[in-house]
């Protein structure tokens, strides 16, 4: 099993298979606007602006806790505030009975995390171009602090 066996639905209401992801590097990250983390959503778009040419996407799950819109009015927050271009996933649950599939499958196989359940918004996971869970990040750690690992992971062509 990989991440490529999950599908999850755009806040545009289309089902999106990560199969399409094959080849590129990913970082997923569960998201809200209404939370002290939000800034970082600029943060995700500078990386994805300079890094998008050579395979990488940001796919966004949206954190439910935090997140009390709608689709719409979630791809307009982020659009208008951040000015986000990025794919955006429909809200989803992360943690507990109802948790997305795709997010119990990251939090038990993410490496180096004893306790497997998301604390926050903004926890990030980063994805190799096979599929493969490569780190686990806190959701303090901001998104420039990541820079180096994506770039060593675009960098690694097979």
């Amino acid at each position: 099993m990989s991440i490529y066996t999950f599908s999850v639905t755009t806040t545009r209401g289309e089902q999106k298979s990560l199969a399409d992801y094959k080849g590129k590097v990913l970082l997923i990250v569960n998201t809200a606007s209404r939370c002290g983390f939000t800034p970082q959503y600029k943060g995700l778009q500078a990386l994805y602006d300079r890094h998008k040419e050579f395979g990488f996407e940001v796919p966004c799950n949206q954190f439910n806790n935090q997140e009390p819109g709608t689709d719409e009015e979630i791809q307009s927050f982020c659009e208008l505030n951040f000015g986000v271009t990025f794919p955006l996933f429909s809200k989803i649950e992360v943690n507990g009975p109802n948790a997305h599939p795709l997010f119990r499958y990251l939090t038990d196989n993410a490496p180096g995390f004893l306790n497997k359940e998301i604390k926050w918004n903004f926890t990030k996971f980063l994805i190799d171009r096979h599929g493969k869970i490569v780190k686990r990040y806190a959701p303090t750690t901001a998104p420039e602090k990541i820079e180096n690992d994506i770039k060593q992971l675009l960098n690694d062509v097979e």
